[in-house]
């Protein structure tokens, strides 16, 4: 079996008696809005995790027996499912990470939405490829690139987004035909044990595990796993990265960012206040892709700021109950991360920044109010280390020049925004910032568009997610094959050598290789 069958979410009955179960440690997830047992998982040890690497291995090659039309049918029913329970899940992610009702449903829209791109596009994706010789000397030859997937992929995926995050990943790397082992946050790992368990429910192949527990558990598969894609920290990705090369096995690591928002003069500044918004504070600010940083033009800068202000004060920040939609956003995961938040906020204030909203967390839950702050500059925290709360610093530019130069003033690249009416001018800045996304006039939509790579530069990141076709790829390992179109009893270069055979070659080689070949023959240059 590939999930732990004592997952327990204490809005449900376990699905298997607790006391039947092998005694072990177990991990408990609080909902940090009100800080309520939500469930408990298993902390799942080194032996066990690689026990569940091999079963998950022993099913793989049936799996990729299938082909793509055979997998395409399993993840479509595994969508299904996902659908008709997603009031259980979404109310999974809903305690577990405290979040408002409202922001918990785009996790569904994920799982739909990924899911059908990659059943729709995966076997023209996978199929074999037949590029054409590159000279004459090759003519003789057939060739294709045939890709076999990594047996085993490791998924390892943050608390930001359950169901989410994970779904990012795993339907691409199923769809190539790898089985997948998952390792969730402990913060947040009951909706997606649960969505693991519904794809054991429809009767699909055991390809598809989760191994639950704490950061030991993670390591151990990395340990065991072919390839790793790993979504979190810099310096847990930097760690990631060293065993994987160590290893010698892929790794695709999308890590932190500190995305810079650029309100240029001619600005639609009632879309740039609410993209901001939107941007900035959803999922009380804890995305990878999130603003975290506001450049505004001086012609614009006071109308922008105060009807920033205005829109953040109409926010409702709260846990709603489940299908209330009366909150906007809801908790922060744990009591580090605002720790964050508040050590960031104190460091601009003390030198010299302005709260214009907020700025103290709530006296109740892991709550902390939208956070406008102005008179900023690059010698505080709050601008130059990822923040991953509600959190919004604007700064005052004279021009574009010195916008790009400070969204350029970062360690980060992952992506950022520039807004303006004038579509040249957005293409003429965006190319400039030093990011793997930049969209125009809109906030982390990037993150979306399949077709498109989603990845990051500088310490943002090594390799992509999506990218049309690179999203199943990704997954698979390469193989140059080469067959011969015509039989012949020898190739002209195989023994024995001759200088018959080597004075053909170099003529052939002058004919077909040189660029001043009239020259050489004597004729006129054109």
């Amino acid at each position: 079996m590939s999930v732990p069958r004592h997952i327990s979410p204490v809005s449900e009955a376990p699905r298997a008696p607790f006391a039947e179960q092998p005694a072990r440690a177990v991990v408990e997830v609080r909902n940090p809005a009100d800080d309520t047992v939500a469930g408990t998982v298993p902390n799942l040890s080194g032996a066990e995790v690689a026990e569940l690497a091999a079963r998950l291995r022993a099913a793989q090659p049936a799996w990729e027996a299938l082909g793509p039309e055979g997998r395409k049918k399993h993840l479509l029913a595994w969508l299904n499912w996902i659908v008709d329970n997603k009031e259980r899940i979404l109310g999974l992610v809903h305690r577990e990470a405290g979040k408002s009702w409202g922001d918990a449903q785009i996790e569904l829209l994920v799982a739909v939405e990924v899911i059908n791109y990659y059943a729709k596009n995966g076997a023209r994706f996978l199929a074999d490829e037949t590029p054409s010789p590159h000279n004459l000397t090759a003519i003789t030859k057939k060739l294709r690139v045939i890709r076999r997937p990594h047996q085993l992929v490791g998924i390892i995926t943050p608390w930001n987004y359950p169901l989410a995050m994970p779904m990012m990943d795993v339907p691409g790397a199923l769809m190539a035909g790898a089985a997948v082992l998952t390792k969730p946050s402990e913060v947040t790992p009951l909706a997606w044990a649960e969505v693991v368990r519904g794809w054991e429910e429809i009767g699909a192949p055991p390809v598809l595990g989760v191994a639950t527990g704490l950061g030991e558990t993670g390591a151990a598969v990395v340990d065991q796993v072919d390839m790793v894609q790993f979504t979190g920290s810099t310096a847990t990705g930097r760690r990631i990265g060293i065993r994987a090369a160590e290893r010698l096995i892929p790794a695709s690591l999308e890590l932190g960012g500190k995305d810079a928002m650029i309100v240029l003069s001619d600005a639609d500044l009632d879309r740039a206040v609410e993209g901001a918004v939107w941007g900035g504070l959803f999922n009380a600010g804890q995305s990878c892709i999130a603003v975290e940083r506001v450049y505004v033009e001086a012609p614009v800068y006071d109308e922008f700021v105060e009807r920033l202000v205005d829109a953040v004060g109409r926010l409702r920040v709260g846990h709603d109950a489940q299908g209330a939609f009366e909150a906007d956003y809801g908790a922060m995961a744990n009591e580090q991360q605002i720790a964050i938040v508040e050590r960031h906020v104190a460091d601009a204030l003390e030198k010299g920044a302005t709260a214009l909203t907020g700025g103290q967390r709530h006296a109740e839950g892991l709550f902390y109010p939208p956070t406008v702050l102005v008179d900023v500059d690059h010698s505080m925290l709050a601008m130059t280390e990822e923040t991953f709360g509600p959190l919004l610093p604007v700064m005052k530019v004279e021009d574009e020049d010195e916008a790009v130069r400070l969204a350029n003033d970062s360690p980060y690249g992952l992506a950022g925004s520039v807004w303006t009416t004038d579509a040249a001018r957005g293409l003429r800045v965006g190319r400039r910032v030093e990011t793997g996304g930049m969209n125009i006039n809109n906030a982390m939509t990037n993150v979306f568009q399949f077709p498109l790579p989603m990845g990051g530069w500088k310490s943002s990141g090594l390799g992509h997610r999506f990218g049309g076709a690179n999203g199943i790829r990704k997954y698979c390992r390469q193989q140059a094959f080469v067959s011969e179109k015509v039989h012949l009893k020898r190739e002209i270069h195989w023994y024995p050598n001759t200088a018959k055979k080597a004075a053909f070659t170099d003529k052939a080689l002058r004919l077909i290789g040189m660029h001043d070949w009239r020259r050489r023959l004597g004729k006129p240059a054109k």
